[in-house]
């Protein structure tokens, strides 16, 4: 009897041990940090190393690149070899969250999160039609309602610098008040639709993983 209660133990024992250990892997695995705009995907031990992906290839390039002209492949070609935690597919998503983040900030006045978001000249122009605004005491309750198309038009890697030019269709409801609180132009029950050119630039050398608005255009 005392040798059954014995050998009943161990196995509590080692089966508290293995949940134990399952469990601590599990929670280890649930405090990774989720990626933010742009930002590099952080191997893990499961994955495999940055130096040892694949290289792109006609397989690997998503419906935003695939059937472009010959330049745009080459130049996500050129960049992601240059780059190896570049991400076409991930740069795509972060492009559209970048574009929402930028035209928020605009509508809004907010000129930190522009300075963070685009580079000097492009800030500049930014700032400056905020303060015209401002001056003119209008305010804007402008909408993004949905992204209907983020499409990589140009791509090309000069020196370290990379650029990557996107072209966003977007549905947007646009509203202007004048300072008396008066509609004087828009409708948020309307949506146009807008057609932007944007080109996001970064230095590939860089720590910092984010890319930065160099470039804006109509299309």
């Amino acid at each position: 009897m005392i040798f059954e209660i014995v050998i009943l133990a161990m196995i509590a024992a080692f089966l508290g041990m293995r949940l134990y250990s399952v469990l601590g892997r599990r929670a280890d695995h649930e405090e990774e940090i989720v990626p933010r705009r742009f930002e590099e995907r952080k191997d893990t031990p499961e994955q495999t190393p940055a130096q040892m992906r694949p290289a792109v290839t006609a397989t690997s390039i998503p419906p935003q690149v695939r059937g472009a002209p010959p330049a745009v492949e080459r130049g996500v070609r050129e960049i992601a070899a240059a780059d190896q935690s570049f991400d076409i597919i991930g740069f795509v998503e972060g492009a559209k969250s970048a574009y929402g983040m930028i035209l928020e900030a605009f509508w809004e006045g907010d000129k930190a999160t522009l300075k963070e978001l685009c580079d000097e000249d492009v800030y500049e122009g930014f700032a400056s039609a905020i303060d015209a605004r401002s001056e003119a005491g209008e305010t804007l309750s402008n909408k993004l309602i949905r992204i209907e198309e983020a499409t990589i038009k140009s791509a090309e890697l000069d020196g370290r610098t990379a650029r990557v030019t996107v072209l966003f269709v977007a549905d947007i409801a646009a509203l202007t008040r004048d300072k008396e609180g008066n509609v004087i132009a828009g409708s948020l029950d309307d949506a146009i639709e807008s057609r932007d050119l944007w080109t996001f630039m970064r230095r590939i050398d860089s720590s910092d993983p984010n890319w930065k608005l160099d470039e804006t255009d109509e299309d």
